[in-house]
């Protein structure tokens, strides 16, 4: 796939850094500035953009197979872009229990952009990454196919999203972002010149080691200054509480912006606790990344 066949989409970036008015932040002399990549491209907004542009280019027009759950906004950003630049998809569905019934809507937008749906028990499913595993799932795929992880999330990820980083440096002291896999928090951290910090959105503790691995596969070694805040998961993954659903509401009403629930949600909701913690000296420039935009099909994406 040549670099035009992207450009033709015409992504937006560098995404808007939008300044937002908030006294919670403002009275302790701390700047909230909004990244909006929710804004690079209708179909495959924000990091989905970021994670997916540099593995098309190496797919160069090949088909792509890769993995979700049956809501994943992954699975849909991967069908969309073989719709729109003309390459076949094939979509590794966790539960096999899925494969007898209608289609959900995602799923069937899926359909609807050319993705062939492959169902998979759970136990295959979380052994994907074993290379027996997924050999098989190629096998069954056309000759050539091209894998992508779970999430987008692996070196050519990382290395699409240092450009998040790059884009914030300069303009911000924090950048804060949701953390699913991994793999944008590690590409934000290596291209950023000031502090990352990831907000996992599910329980498990696993992140740290999945961000080191990454950023080791894509820059030789660890990049940057990253931490992880664990606290702010609500439950697990999907999981709300009464307090998030309640924050969620008030941000809205308080800034006219629907916010997307299973990660950006957990994130503001982060940052401004940690506000509230005194975490950030007086004069910070804070920057969230909107790594995507509330959608009615998003119940279990990636």
């Amino acid at each position: 796939m040549e670099t035009d066949d992207l450009a033709a989409l015409a992504p937006r970036l560098p995404s808007p850094l939008e300044p937002v008015e908030d006294e919670r932040f403002a009275r302790r002399g701390l700047a909230l500035l909004l990244k909006r990549d929710d804004l690079i491209h209708p179909d495959l907004p924000g990091n989905k953009w970021r994670k997916l542009a540099l593995n098309l280019r190496a797919a160069a027009g090949r088909p792509v197979l890769t993995f979700g759950g049956a809501y994943s906004n992954h699975l849909r950003a991967t069908a969309a872009a073989g719709r729109l630049l003309g390459f076949p998809t094939i979509g590794v569905v966790r539960g096999d229990e899925l494969a007898g019934r209608p289609l959900n809507p995602s799923l069937a937008r899926c359909a609807a952009d050319g993705m062939r749906l492959e169902f998979t028990d759970r136990a295959t499913y979380r052994a994907k990454h074993e290379p027996a595993v997924l050999a098989a799932f190629l096998a069954r795929a056309p000759e050539g196919t091209y894998a992508v992880p779970e999430g987008g999330s692996n070196a050519l990820a990382a290395e699409g999203c240092a450009a998040l980083g790059r884009e914030l440096s300069g303009r911000a002291d924090v950048a804060a972002v949701a953390c699913g896999t991994g793999g944008t928090l590690a590409g934000l951290a290596a291209g950023f010149d000031g502090r990352a910090l990831g907000v996992p959105v599910l329980r498990g503790g696993f992140l740290g080691g999945e961000v080191r691995a990454l950023q080791a596969a894509a820059f030789g070694g660890p990049r940057g200054d990253w931490r992880l805040d664990e606290r702010f998961h609500c439950g697990g993954y999907g999981r709300s509480n009464p307090e998030l659903d309640l924050f969620v509401r008030d941000f809205e009403a308080r800034h006219g912006l629907a916010i997307e629930r299973l990660y950006v949600a957990k994130m503001l909701f982060a940052l401004v606790s940690l506000a509230e913690e005194g975490a950030f000296a007086p004069g910070t420039r804070i920057a969230a990344v909107v790594t995507g935009a509330p959608d009615a099909l998003t119940r279990d994406g990636d």
